[in-house]
């Protein structure tokens, strides 16, 4: 048997170490999801700021992440992935540093911005790095398995995090800290992801159709947001979610008409990847819910200290990460994904249902880790199998944009999921409280009890239904294998094209 050459050993070893480069920028953007949540508290009070304008430093990063993720996606085709990415890294890092820095609400929300604007445009391009860095089926399912695992994980660790630097320093190290992780993933962007060169007419930028959908994502966000905060009654609910729809289709009909489209509509309407996204829509929607509300019930009904919830969760990220690594590297490429997913979505069932047997008097070891555990397991078994399928096939010069739609479905999960299951909660909640009267401190703290209850029985709810759109829409296993090994075949062909080497010039 002859061995690989020394160029293939180089272009093999350059590969995993862009998986470490990319792996850590998606970390910095998904951990800043939850790792500012922490820190909420302590920055309020230095800052001085309302209960009602806390929320402006979670929904301003939302609301920019959310509607520019399609752009994002769609300017590092164009760009090139290689400086997009180091562009978004950069940009993230100055904003993080504004937002420590801040002396005000007025600055911390604008840098929060910001930095959901530059996480719009690293997220979808540190995917669609990989999803043209890796095109061998084997090392592919390795390379999405961990990444997979990060961006199922991100969350949890952002909450460790946070609470041992909120604890430890104080609340503007968890912006701080986004500083040095930039600085690390800039110096091995530089050294190890390459610059392909570009073949063919310059394609253009669907302005249009970056109007519609932005504006479109950004409505949706914004309703589901406010419905948390307002209710679904306010035109500030409503009125934005309508609008969101009418946008959307806007988009979707231009699209179909584009000389230049934003997203070819091909993208989303084939039966794996459509799946996909619809996947990690639910299971972005599930997983927002498990931080969420477990997160209440740890802190506020058992009193845990920040740095001990975060610890709390150290076992499920165990566990994900393990089943990531079982799932695509043994089972996705035995079973396929139209059952590996929906099994990951019935075991997800399993988990918060788990979860509703909580009480006050919960102990962690036996109630709540088993719980997280299965959680855990059932998070590796969805996202890196639905995220690796979702990009798979995809023509190299939409690889962006695709990989934005997956970031996209992630993160309108988890607006819908979270203002949803608040919504649902809160309602639970003060129903209790109205037929258990007088309120007294027992009564509120069961009637809290009884509305986390409710948030898992419709988490439960969503992963149930996941589970049956997954198992209806995926395609058999030889179909997705034949569609990697073809995608395989056109990358090699298109990198012979190019006539540049895997170790091609930075």
């Amino acid at each position: 048997m002859s061995q690989p050459s020394p160029a293939a050993s180089v272009a093999s070893s350059r590969r995993w170490w862009t998986l470490s480069v990319v792996a850590l920028a998606q970390l910095m953007v998904v951990l800043d999801s939850t790792v500012v949540n922490i820190a909420l508290p302590a920055a309020q009070a230095d800052l001085g700021f309302s209960n009602a304008d806390r929320q402006w430093v979670i929904t301003a990063y939302s609301l920019a992440f959310g509607s520019l993720l399609l752009l994002g996606g769609r300017l590092s085709d164009l760009m090139g992935r290689k400086r997009t990415f180091i562009i978004g890294l950069i940009g993230f890092a100055v904003a993080s540093a504004l937002g420590g820095a801040a002396d005000s609400f007025g600055t911390l929300v604008a840098a929060r911005a910001l930095q959901g604007a530059f996480g719009a445009l690293l997220a979808p391009t540190a995917l669609a790095v990989l999803t043209t860095t890796f095109t061998i089926p084997k090392e592919r399912a390795r390379a999405f398995g961990v990444f997979g695992a990060i961006a199922g994980a991100g969350g949890a660790v952002g909450l460790l995090l946070g609470g041992v630097l909120t604890e430890n320093f104080n609340w503007r190290w968890n912006l701080y800290i986004n500083v040095f992780i930039a600085i690390i993933a800039v110096i091995g962007a530089v050294i190890f992801l390459t610059t392909v060169a570009r073949t063919g007419p310059r394609p253009k930028l669907d302005i249009p159709g970056t109007i519609l959908v932005s504006a479109g994502l950004f409505s949706l966000v914004f309703g589901f947001s406010n419905a948390e905060t307002d209710g679904w009654g306010s035109f500030s609910s409503w009125g934005f979610l309508v609008a969101s729809g009418v946008l959307l289709i806007a988009f979707v009909l231009w699209q179909r008409v584009a000389k230049h489209p934003l997203l070819p509509l091909a993208v989303v309407l084939d039966r794996n990847r459509g799946a996909s996204f619809l996947s990690v829509l639910i299971a972005g929607a599930g997983m927002f819910g498990i931080f969420l509300f477990v997160t209440y019930y740890l802190e506020v009904s058992l009193h845990y200290s920040p740095i001990q919830t975060g610890t709390a969760f150290l076992p499920m990220i165990i566990m994900l990460v393990i089943s990531a690594q079982l799932s695509t590297n043994i089972f996705v490429p035995r079973f396929g994904p139209k059952l590996m997913v929906p099994i990951g979505m019935v075991i997800g069932v399993v988990g918060m249902l788990l979860l509703t047997r909580l009480d006050v008097n919960s102990s962690y070891v036996g109630n709540i880790l088993p719980a997280l555990l299965v959680l855990g397991f059932a998070m590796g078994s969805i996202m890196p199998a639905a995220m690796q399928t979702a990009t798979l096939g995809v023509n190299r010069q939409f690889a962006g944009v695709a990989s934005a739609s997956v970031n996209t479905s992630q993160q309108v999960g988890g607006s819908i999921g979270t203002a949803l299951l608040n919504t649902l909660a809160a309602t639970a909640a003060t129903s209790y409280v109205t037929s258990h009267l007088p309120a007294s401190a027992e009564v509120v703290s069961n009637a809290a009890i009884a509305s986390y209850n409710t948030a898992y029985t419709y988490g439960a709810l969503f992963f149930a239904v996941g589970a049956v759109i997954a198992a209806l829409l995926y395609t058999r296993r030889s179909t997705v294998t034949a569609t990697a090994h073809a995608a395989h075949a056109t990358a090699q062909a298109e990198d012979a094209s190019d006539d540049l080497p895997l170790v091609a010039a930075h």
